[in-house]
């Protein structure tokens, strides 16, 4: 992992249990895959990884004969569990799950607030310094028999559909890999994608990022969306094209809840740091502060599962990061 998150991960608590299940090297933070770094990993039999963990490659590997599995103690392992790993029979396990609830936390409050219009209302009321008339404002506005779109039934997305449950409201699911029934099981319905947007009050998207998905809200489908509908996005930003739902967004036709864009860091000069239908967060849905901790303890949970000789109980496999983020 790299470096500066090291301590703050890696808690005296955190390191007290993780050495009760195993012989733990807490100094040592592989930060790149040098063989300098590696050859100290000689003798690992398990690593914990987390954000900034070097790519596993088959180099690498080839420095750590011992290696028989990577606990990440965060979400996606993408970015360093390469095919080398998974030809070694190296089994992987990730904290995305825990990592799931707070972005899905997240979520719930963007879809509420963007009911009542909360953001709007807030920057109105600072302008203006008065009560306003609030009858004739929130006409149209409300979460009561409002309509959310959830574009993918991930580990976020079905906690969403979870959370969404004892509001009034209808929630719309979209996800080719989710049958019909599966989706009614889940407490949604069912529906393509443009059905979706068409019909949607918010749409929050928690799809992967994919090939296939670059764009998957492009101009055509934004235009879709119904007049003062929110989209939101704490997914990845390449699934929205951002220049396209920016004109709506100037025109004030759409609002946006955006906790990631494409690129990662809008230019200085984007409208959407200064727009006032826009929520523009710097990609905090997931994990911040103590709920680090929360993906550190699942993680060492992982640990002395392995420790007991028993499967891991959030195993990541090849398979699934083809449709995963």
């Amino acid at each position: 992992m790299g470096s500066d998150i090291h301590r703050t991960l890696l808690s005296d608590t955190a390191l007290d249990r993780l050495h009760t299940v195993a012989r733990v090297d807490a100094t040592t933070t592989f930060a790149d895959a040098s063989p300098a770094q590696a050859r100290q990993l000689a003798h690992a039999e398990v690593l914990f990884t987390h954000w900034g963990a070097p790519s596993l490659t088959e180099d690498a590997l080839h420095l750590m004969p011992r290696l028989r599995a990577v606990v990440h103690a965060a979400g996606s392992v993408k970015h360093h569990v390469t095919d080398a790993v998974w030809n070694r029979g190296i089994t992987v396990s990730s904290a995305a799950a825990a990592n799931a609830l707070p972005v899905a936390e997240f979520t719930i409050a963007a879809i509420l607030f963007s009911g009542k219009r909360v953001l709007d209302t807030a920057r109105d009321y600072g302008r203006a310094r008065r009560q306003p008339d609030l009858l004739p404002y929130f006409r149209g506005h409300g979460n009561y028999r409002r309509t959310v779109g959830v574009v993918g039934a991930s580990r976020i997305g079905r906690r969403v559909i979870e959370l969404l449950r004892p509001f009034d409201l209808h929630v719309l699911l979209h996800d080719p890999y989710v049958d019909p029934s599966d989706a009614r099981a889940l407490g949604a319905e069912p529906v393509g994608l443009d059905e979706l947007a068409a019909r949607s009050h918010v749409v929050t998207i928690h799809a992967p990022e994919l090939p296939e998905t670059r764009h998957m809200f492009d101009a055509r489908r934004i235009a879709l969306l119904q007049d003062g509908a929110t989209l939101v996005n704490t997914a990845r930003g390449s699934l929205v094209d951002t220049d396209a739902l920016t004109e709506h967004l100037l025109t004030g036709r759409l609002h946006a809840v955006l906790d990631v864009t494409d690129p990662d860091v809008p230019p200085a000069h984007s409208p959407l740091y200064t727009l006032p239908n826009v929520l523009l967060t710097p990609h905090i849905a997931g994990s911040l502060g103590n709920e680090l901790g929360r993906m550190t303890d699942w993680a060492i949970d992982e640990v002395s599962r392995y420790a007991r000789g028993l499967p891991f109980a959030h195993g990541v496999g090849p398979e699934e990061l083809t449709r995963s983020a």
